[in-house]
C-alpha cells in the first residue's frame, strides 16, 4: 500500500523529521502516535504533499510518490482529513460533498456514493441544506471524512480527528473510521489520544522529536498503555 523511506522534511532550513520509515497494508488500520510537537502533522503534510521531502522517498503501489503534487496524489487512492478540515463554509453540505463526487478517483474499483456517507454519517442527510459554517465541530469533521470517501480512496489519512469534539461524537467518528477496511480502505490515524486510537487501530509508530521512536506490533496496545514510563516519555502522559 504505502511505505516512506528515510523521509526527511520540514520548514525552509529547519528540519523536522528525519530518518522517517512507516508502512501501511491494505486493509489495515495503522496509527502515528505523540505529544504535541512530535511531528506527526508535518509527516501527514508530506505524505499528502504539501511539504516538500529534503531526503527519502514515498511510495504508494509501487509508484513513488516523493515528489508527485498534492493533486496527482489524489488520483493514486490518497485522501485526507486535516485538523483544520478545509471546508467551504458558505457552500452547503450537499454542495461541499458534489465538488468531492466531481473531482473523485476515475478508477476506483469500490465506489462509496453520497448515500453511503448518509447512512455513515445520518447528519448529512438531515443537514444537506445547510451552509457548513452553520454546523457544529463533531457535524464538520463528519462532512469533511465524508468528502474525504467521496473522493474514492483506498488510503485515508485523518489528522488529529478528536480534537475538540465530544467523547460521543469521536465516538461515532471511530466507529465509521473502524469499518472502512471492509469496504478496502486503509486507513493512517494521526492522534495525540494513543488510548483512543488503540480501540480500532491494528498497529502504530510513536513519534518523538521528529522521529520514529517506538512501533507497536499487533495485540501490544494494552502492553504499551500499561508501561507508564514509557508513554510519559513519549507522551506526556
Amino acid at each position: 500500500m504505502l511505505e516512506t523511506h528515510q523521509l526527511a522534511s520540514g520548514y525552509g532550513k529547519m528540519t523536522i523529521l528525519r530518518d522517517i520509515g512507516i508502512r501501511i497494508g491494505d486493509g489495515e488500520v495503522v496509527a502515528i502516535v505523540g505529544a504535541n510537537g512530535a511531528g506527526k502533522t508535518t509527516l501527514v503534510r508530506t505524505i499528502c504533499g504539501l511539504i516538500a521531502p529534503s531526503a527519502g522517498k514515498i511510495i504508494k503501489n509501487g509508484a513513488d510518490l516523493t515528489h508527485v503534487p498534492t493533486h496527482k496524489r489524489m488520483r493514486h487512492g490518497i485522501a485526507v482529513v486535516l485538523e483544520n478540515r478545509r471546508l467551504w463554509g458558505e457552500l452547503t453540505v450537499r454542495e461541499n460533498l458534489r465538488l468531492a463526487e466531481v473531482n473523485a478517483r476515475p478508477t476506483a474499483s469500490t465506489r462509496i456514493t453520497y448515500e453511503d456517507t448518509a447512512k455513515l454519517f445520518p447528519i448529512i442527510a438531515e443537514r444537506h441544506a445547510s451552509p457548513v459554517e452553520l454546523l457544529s465541530g463533531g457535524e464538520q469533521q463528519m462532512v469533511a471524512i465524508a468528502r474525504a470517501l467521496l473522493m474514492q480512496p483506498d488510503l485515508l489519512i485523518m489528522d488529529e480527528p478528536s480534537t475538540g469534539l465530544a467523547p460521543k461524537i469521536v465516538k461515532d467518528i471511530l466507529r465509521v473510521l473502524g469499518g472502512l477496511r471492509e469496504r478496502g480502505i486503509s486507513l493512517l490515524l494521526v492522534e495525540q489520544n494513543v488510548a483512543l486510537v488503540s480501540e480500532i487501530a491494528d498497529r502504530g509508530y510513536v513519534m518523538s522529536v521528529g522521529k520514529i521512536v517506538h512501533t507497536v506490533g499487533p495485540g501490544e496496545w494494552a502492553g504499551f498503555l500499561a508501561d507508564e514510563k514509557l508513554v510519559k516519555a513519549y507522551l506526556g502522559g
